[in-house]
């Protein structure tokens, strides 16, 4: 008699499944990886060569010189990637449980933390994969790394592109028709990636008297994401930043598990679909 899986074969093949779907289902849409890049690639290309002369960026950590605006600008563009596809993985939520998929994974025989947790992590994957091939095309045109510091930026754009996903799980919770998802991305999107290092040093905003948006730039954390991977692209550590990585990664997890709990969250408050 062959002897039943057990807890630990059960949890891999619940996360082949889960994350194997979501990058399967990624790989088969090159367009949707086009469309992915073509945001960050614009920005790259045209405004650094539009401002590369209005936004003079002074010698601060983690740089020793003086850089180009291109060079300042891809740590705040991967960011950029990693915000969308985690707002992205967010509609995904929302269409699977309008299409009843997500009732249906939720009553799998797992506790619901690893089923969401393989979401996270499905979600993680593909933010990691468009901002890999994002720092291949800015090689291409010019921008250089070096191979053993981007060996290192790894973990750290895994761990920006965890939060930026368990950002986009919290909101799938809040997010209870398509319809409203465009609004909702609109309303964390723009003033995470606008109020943040990601375009323009920090410093700027606090010479201008913009004290308030500086203040808020400062507890952005996005602003954290971008920062550690500008670090590390220099070879060098944000202690502060990754702490605020992990910390809001395990936050918005909670919340969300908190959320998709039908006895507790806010499913029970609002009603399951």
């Amino acid at each position: 008699m062959t002897p039943a899986p057990s807890h630990q074969v059960h949890l891999l093949r619940a996360a082949r499944a889960i994350v194997g779907r979501e990058v399967g289902k990624f790989l088969r849409q090159p367009a949707r990886l086009a469309s992915a890049l073509v945001r960050p690639l614009l920005w790259l290309i045209v405004f650094a060569a539009g401002f590369h002369n209005v936004f003079g960026v002074a010698i601060i950590p983690p740089y020793e010189t003086y850089i180009e605006y291109k060079v300042y600008m891809v740590p705040g563009l991967l960011g950029m990637i990693a915000l969308f596809n985690g707002m992205q993985s967010s509609l995904s939520l929302v269409y699977d449980r309008e299409m009843g998929m997500m009732r249906l994974l939720l009553t799998a025989p797992l506790p619901r933390g690893w089923l969401l947790a393989f979401k996270l992590l499905a979600g993680s994957a593909l933010s990691l994969l468009q901002m890999l091939v994002f720092l291949l095309i800015a090689g291409l045109l010019g921008v250089e790394f070096k191979p053993l510091q981007l060996l290192a930026t790894l973990p750290v754009l895994l761990l920006a592109a965890a939060l930026l996903a368990a950002l986009g799980l919290m909101l799938s919770v809040h997010v209870r028709q398509l319809e409203n998802f465009a609004g909702a991305m609109n309303f964390v999107i723009f003033p995470m990636f606008f109020i943040s290092p990601a375009l323009y040093p920090l410093w700027k905003l606090e010479e201008a008297g913009a004290q308030t948006l500086h203040l808020l730039a400062l507890v952005n954390p996005f602003s954290h994401a971008v920062e550690a991977i500008r670090f590390a692209l220099c070879g060098q550590v944000n202690g502060v930043s990754l702490l605020v990585l992990a910390g809001g990664t395990a936050l918005c997890f909670v919340l969300a598990l908190r959320g998709y709990d039908p006895q507790r969250g806010w499913m029970r408050q609002r009603g399951a679909n």
